[in-house]
């Protein structure tokens, strides 16, 4: 067995088979094994989504990243579709929940909901993982607004318009002394 196939065996399973795996065995190999957690039932069942429905963890996965570029183009100044990447985006959420639940329902467990959406949303739009795909054992939240760090935001029409006409307001007040001194 794998460390990938032990992600995949049931929940119930997964301490006596990591424990099996790791007898089998030796060193740091070993050690390594036996440490590795077990999974709540919410990234077990993202795990689950992950290794037998792939095509609705890709398809998150890439509606995660078309909503994070339109977004993040929209801050630029861009033209960015964010109201279409958004809906596609719920809808992918919608999808792999709705999968996630009922692959843990064939094996008679129910995750949170909620808990559930806000990992898969996390998952969805996350740059970086804490953890490999298909290994989760513990549920993720959604960034909040340290995922823009470094996004450098272009200002918008109106912010520019106010900006050059305290400009030329500025530039009619010099000229205005010049002339009275």
């Amino acid at each position: 067995m794998t460390i990938d196939e032990l992600y995949q065996r049931p929940l119930g399973e997964f301490i006596a088979a990591r424990n099996a795996l790791a007898k089998a065995l030796t060193g740091a190999e070993a050690a390594r094994v036996h440490a590795l957690g077990k999974p709540t039932i919410v990234p077990w069942a993202v795990n689950l989504l992950y290794w037998r429905a792939r095509a609705t963890f890709d398809r998150l996965r890439k509606a995660g990243e078309r909503v994070r570029a339109a977004q993040i183009a929209a801050l630029k100044g861009r033209t960015a579709d964010v109201r279409g990447a958004s809906d596609a985006h719920r809808k992918a959420i919608a999808d792999a929940v709705s999968h996630a639940a009922m692959l843990a329902a064939r094996a008679g467990l129910t995750p949170d909901a909620d808990e559930l959406t806000r990992t898969l949303e996390a998952l969805s739009v996350a740059f970086d993982l804490p953890e490999p795909l298909g290994r989760m054992t513990r549920p993720l939240k959604p960034a909040g607004f340290e995922a823009l760090s470094g996004i450098q935001v272009e200002k918008g029409r109106r912010q520019k318009a106010k900006e050059k006409s305290a400009k030329a307001v500025k530039g009619s007040l010099t000229r205005s002394r010049s002339r009275s001194s």
